[in-house]
């Protein structure tokens, strides 16, 4: 098996056989496994920027997109769902899916519907992982909408799928008010997902 620990090279040139989903069942319960291209990665839980950009970034999503207060309503937003997209076994730190494709909330552990919408936290465990390794999965399984925020630098960088390929839509930093498709009905504060007063 294949494996790579947050996000550094394996080192070992010889030939190995795909992951599968019994290497990552034998992960710790300590570091979140993901599955690309046939390698196993293991990566350690995120640092408390990160956890609050996330949870923060969920709680304003939550209400206007999910329940329909102070926004349109028409969206499942999970936090860190797993993926299981053809051979690939993917955890975002958040995903959303319109309701028109996802009627109601799976009842299963994995969902195989790709999302509409995913959000990468990165941290300097995990940005190569999520820019270079995860980025063409969700190109090939047509997820319209991504987005990376990087605590630590305070950006936010809004990408959409156009045909084959991802196009930067906007970047944005520090304590900037936006608004980001596809959730460009409400006005995100970026200083609130960073910790600032």
């Amino acid at each position: 098996m294949d494996m790579m620990v947050g996000g550094g090279e394996s080192g070992e040139a010889m030939e190995r056989k795909p992951a599968s989903y019994a290497d990552l069942e034998a992960l710790p319960e300590n570091v979140i496994g993901e599955i690309v291209a046939g390698t196993l990665y293991a990566s350690p839980r995120p640092a408390m920027p990160h956890t609050l950009a996330s949870s923060r970034l969920a709680g304003e999503l939550s209400g206007p997109f999910d329940r329909g207060r102070g926004g349109p309503g028409g969206w499942f937003v999970f936090f860190e769902p797993e993926l299981h997209l053809g051979e690939d076994v993917l955890v975002p730190d958040l995903a959303g899916w319109r309701r028109e494709r996802m009627p109601t909330a799976p009842r299963t552990a994995a969902v195989t519907l790709a999302p509409d919408w995913v959000c990468e936290v990165l941290s300097p465990s995990t940005m190569a992982l999520d820019r270079a390794a995860k980025l063409p999965v969700y190109a090939h399984e047509r997820v319209r909408h991504l987005w990376f925020m990087d605590p630590q630098a305070r950006t936010l960088e809004v990408l959409r799928l156009d045909a084959e390929r991802y196009t930067l839509l906007a970047a944005h930093a520090g304590p900037a008010r936006v608004r980001a498709e596809p959730f460009e009905a409400i006005e995100l504060e970026l200083a609130f997902f960073w910790g600032e007063p």
